[in-house]
C-alpha cells in the first residue's frame, strides 16, 4: 500500500485562507448592495457633550449635578448606541430582503427561462412529430406501393406456375401414355420370352427325363451284366469243384490251381463292380488318375479295413475310391472259397482308376 504523503504548512492553509478572501468579497459586496439600497435618513440630534472637571473640593449639590450629567450623558450615548445598532440592523436587513429580491428575481429569470426551454422543446418536439408523421406517412406509402408491387409479383408467378404446371401435367400426360405403350410392349416381350423360356424348359424337362431313362436302361443293363457275370462265375466256381470232385487226384490239382487262378480274376473283377455301384464321382476326377488301396477281408467276405497305399495325387478321388469299397460290406459270394484260395484276400492291393469305378 502507498504511503500517504503528509501535506506541508503553506498546503494546509491555502484552502483556509482562499475561503476567507472569499466570504470577506461577499460580505463587502452586501454591504456595498445595502448601502446603495439604504434610504436617506434624517440629520441626527446633536449630541451634548461635557468635559467634567474635577475639582480639588466639591460641594455635594455640584458632586449631584455632576453624576446627573454623566448619566444623561450615559444615557445619551447609549441612546445613540442602540439608534446605531438600529440602524445596522435595517440595513442588514435591507441586504437580506435585497439578496431575496435578487435570487426571486434570478428564480423568476430561472421559471421564464425554463418555461422558454419547454416551450421550445415542446415546438422541437412537436415539429419532430409531425416530422415522423410525415416519414410514417411516407413509409406508410412506400410500404402500400411495395406490398402492391409484392402481389404483382406473386399474381404473376402464380399465373407463370400455373402455365408451368398445365405444360408438366402434358408432359406427365405424354410420357404416361408413352410408358403405357412401352408397358404393354415389353409386356408382349416378356410374354414371348417367357414362352420362349417355358418351350425351352419343356424340352430341358424332356431332355433329362430321356437322359433319366437312358441312364436308368444303362444301369439296368449295367446291373444285368454284373449279375450275369457274377452268375457266371458262380456257375464257373460249381462245375470247376464238380470236376475236381469227380476226376483223378492229379486232374483235380491241375484243374484246382487253374480254377484258383480264374476264381481269383472273377473275384477281383467283382470287387471292382460291386465298388462302382457305390462309388461317387467327385469333380477332380479325371482320366489317367490311379490309386492303389490296401484291403483287408475276413473268410465270410467282410470287408474289414481300406487304406491307400499309393496316391492318385487328387485326395478327393482317393477317398472316393476308399469310401467306395468300404460300402461293398460283405461279398457272400466268398464263403466257401478253400483256405489256400481265400488267403491272397486277406490282405491284398488293388489298383482303381476312374475308369474302373465308372462301369
Amino acid at each position: 500500500m502507498q504511503q500517504m504523503r503528509e501535506p506541508s504548512a503553506s498546503e494546509s492553509y491555502f484552502w483556509p485562507s482562499v475561503w476567507a478572501i472569499v466570504l470577506h468579497v461577499l460580505v463587502f459586496g452586501m454591504l456595498f448592495v445595502s448601502f446603495a439600497f439604504t434610504p436617506e435618513l434624517p440629520p441626527a440630534k446633536p449630541i451634548v457633550q461635557a468635559t467634567l472637571y474635577q475639582l480639588k473640593s466639591k460641594s455635594q449639590a455640584t458632586t449631584q449635578t455632576n453624576q446627573k450629567i454623566a448619566g444623561e450623558a450615559k444615557k445619551s450615548a447609549a441612546r445613540q448606541t442602540e439608534v446605531e445598532q438600529m440602524e445596522q440592523k435595517k440595513i442588514e436587513q435591507e441586504a437580506i430582503k435585497a439578496a431575496e429580491q435578487k435570487k426571486e428575481d434570478a428564480a423568476q429569470k430561472a421559471e421564464e427561462s425554463k418555461k422558454a426551454d419547454e416551450t421550445k422543446k415542446a415546438e422541437e418536439a412537436k415539429k419532430a412529430d409531425e416530422a415522423k408523421k410525415a416519414d410514417e406517412a411516407k413509409k406508410t406509402a412506400e410500404a402500400k406501393k411495395a406490398e402492391e408491387k409484392q402481389l404483382a409479383d406473386i399474381a404473376k408467378k402464380k399465373s407463370e406456375e400455373e402455365a408451368k404446371k398445365a405444360a408438366e401435367e402434358e408432359a406427365k400426360k405424354a410420357a404416361a401414355e408413352e410408358a403405357k405403350k412401352k408397358i404393354v410392349e415389353d409386356a408382349k416381350k416378356k410374354a414371348a420370352e417367357d414362352a420362349k423360356k417355358k418351350s425351352e424348359a419343356e424340352e430341358a424337362k424332356k431332355k433329362v427325363a430321356e437322359d433319366a431313362k437312358k441312364k436308368a436302361a444303362a444301369d439296368a443293363a449295367k446291373k444285368k451284366s454284373q449279375e450275369a457275370a457274377r452268375k457266371s462265375a458262380e456257375e464257373k466256381k460249381a462245375q470247376a469243384l464238380a470236376d475236381l470232385l469227380s476226376d483223378t487226384p492229379e486232374r483235380q490239382q491241375a484243374l484246382a490251381d487253374e480254377q484258383g487262378d480264374e476264381v481269383a480274376g472273377s473275384f477281383d473283377d467283382l470287387i471292382r463292380a460291386r465298388a462302382a455301384e457305390g462309388w461317387a464321382r467327385p469333380p477332380s476326377a479325371r482320366k489317367g488318375m490311379t490309386v492303389v488301396l490296401q484291403i483287408g477281408m475276413l473268410p465270410d467276405g467282410t470287408v474289414t479295413s481300406v487304406g491307400v497305399a499309393k496316391s492318385s495325387g487328387d485326395s478327393p478321388f482317393d477317398a472316393s475310391a476308399v469310401a467306395a469299397v468300404k460300402n461293398i460290406g460283405r461279398l457272400t459270394e466268398m464263403q466257401g472259397m478253400k483256405p489256400s484260395d481265400f488267403a491272397p484276400y486277406r490282405s491284398f492291393k488293388m489298383t482303381f482308376t476312374p475308369e474302373d469305378l465308372a462301369l
